[in-house]
Parts: structure tokens; sequence; C-alpha cells
């Protein structure tokens, strides 16, 4: 199977490499190691007829005066890949979109144009920068957290508690009943529109997969399921989330909607879904190839799922 878009990251994270600060520092002043600006979570990227990451050289970064704080990706090839944040440097953001080549896109519309690797690594860095800017503080004792391992952690000046980056684990799985499925609408999502998707949620501590899908569908959508089978997974940079896709089995097929979360949950048949896929259906419209919920729909469409 294809990875996902944000999947099929190529680089060596170098986790032996992180341990050795000094050399991580030297890295970052290598001529061959490239940096990624990324200015409010937006991903630079350069406007040609195949758009690609708009990656510098620390000479670049330099003459621009962007050198604070990089970090550390990973390696690919010899070369060291940083990402590195340029939000408050506003004449630096100037220079960089000034050539005309290149701009500061959105990171799901960034996703969809460029090659497939590059957005998984797009989505390791927009991932790893949310993060440090949400952490500048300790969240045992509230104090200062500085920057360690190139990037991996971040530590309190005071109580010395290692902070780590956190992935949440979401299930998102396609409930079948022989040649119909179960699709809804989230509340303030996709109220007023024929789009549905998959019912997906939060893994709860101290639950299993299969125990999150069950219990989802039934507080989404009142139905008992059997049978769950995991499809693939995708990472979901926004801000860091792991999808876990699913296919399961209806026991029971009478909807009983949880009102305060979604909008409508609905069985639908088959053949409408087939057409919707193909942007077709006058009925119902699914999200696209970007979200992991096109292909668990297309998969069970398609009898690629092995759905009942």
């Amino acid at each position: 199977m294809n990875p996902h878009v944000f999947a099929g990251n190529p680089l060596n994270r170098g986790e032996s490499e992180r341990r050795d600060e000094e050399a991580i520092s030297n890295r970052a002043k290598d001529s061959t190691s490239k940096f990624l600006p990324m200015k409010d979570l937006n991903v630079l990227v350069t406007v040609n007829a195949q758009p690609e990451l708009g990656w510098l050289s620390f000479d670049e970064l330099t003459q621009i005066g962007a050198t604070s704080n990089p970090i550390f990706l990973g390696l690919l090839e010899e070369t060291a890949y940083f990402a590195i944040d340029v939000s408050n440097l506003d004449d630096t953001v100037s220079q960089l979109q000034s050539s005309g080549n290149r701009k500061f896109e959105d990171a799901r519309a960034a996703a969809e144009m460029i090659a497939g690797p590059e957005a998984g690594i797009l989505a390791q860095a927009r991932s790893q920068l949310d993060w440090h800017n949400r952490n500048g503080f300790c969240s045992v004792c509230g104090h200062r957290t500085t920057m360690q391992r190139a990037g991996q952690t971040r530590q309190c000046v005071k109580c010395e508690a290692h902070n780590y980056p956190r992935t949440d684990p979401v299930i998102i799985a396609v409930v079948s009943d022989k040649n119909r499925c179960l699709l809804g609408q989230s509340r303030g999502r996709m109220a007023s529109s024929n789009r549905y998707s998959a019912l997906a949620g939060f893994v709860d501590q101290g639950e299993s997969i299969e125990e999150a899908v069950t219990r989802e569908v039934m507080e989404e959508a009142g139905i008992r399921i059997k049978n769950v089978r995991y499809h693939s997974s995708q990472p979901w940079p926004f801000p860091s989330s792991l999808m876990i896709g699913c296919h399961a089995e209806a026991l029971t097929t009478d909807i009983s909607m949880d009102a305060e979360e979604m909008t409508d949950v609905r069985w639908f048949e088959r053949e409408e879904v087939l057409l919707a896929l193909e942007g077709k259906s006058e009925k119902l419209a699914v999200p696209g190839p970007i979200a992991i919920a096109h292909h668990l729909i297309k998969a069970w469409a398609t009898n690629e799922s092995k759905s009942a």
C-alpha cells in the first residue's frame, strides 16, 4: 500500500547523533545542511511547475539573519536537515518571498502540491515546531524550559524535568452493514453540507484500539459493532495526531446519534459511495485523498477491506 499523505518520511531521525550536542551544533553550521523555514506553522515552498519544500542553506540563513534555534529533523545521505521558525522575523519573511519564486503556504495545501516523501518531512517539522511553541514552560513546576537533544526534548531550568513531544492517537473507522456503510458529520466541521466522513475520536487512556473504535461508534451513532480490523495509519500534524484507520461490522443498525457531537449520522449504499468517490453524487461528498477517511471509505466501497 502506498503511504498516506504526511507518511513516508525518508529521514533517519538520528537518535544516536542527537546525543552529541556539539556535533549537531556543528552540523547546523555546515554548508551542506538544509533548513526549512516556517512562519506561523506555514511552510516555505517553491513556486514551480512542481512545487517543492523551500530548503535553504546555512549561508542563505546567515544572509537573512535567521540562524537561531534550528530543530534537527534527521539525516538523509549524510545531509542534515533542520526546521527553523521565522515567525517573529518580519524582514526575513519578506526577503524569503521577495524573489517571487517561493512563498509561505498552509501545510495542508502544501502537502497536496509537493512529493510524498517531502510531505512526510513537513509533518514532522510542523508537529515539532508547534510542540516547542506550546511548551516553553515546564508542565511539572511551571518554570522556563530549554531545548535539548537538538529539539527532541525540552528540559526545565529549575526542576530539570524532561518534557517529551506527544502524539495523540485517534481512531477513525468505517462501519459496514453488508452493502452499506455508516458515515457522519461532526458538529461544527461539516454542518449544513452533504459531506460525510468516517466516525472518529481520540483513544482514551487505558484503552485498546478495538475498544476505542467500539466506544466511539456507540457514543456517536448508538451502533454496536464487531470484527474491528486495522487498515492503515496516517500522521496528522494538526497539531500532532496519529490517525489509526479501521474497518468494522455492525451488530445493530438502528442509529441513536449523539446530537451534541454530531450533526448527522446515516447509512449510505455502496453505489452512492462509489459515485461520491468519483465526485458524481448529488447526495454525498466524502473527504479528498489527503485524508485517511477517503482511503478507508474507498477500500470498503471497492471491497478491498474484505468487509462483509
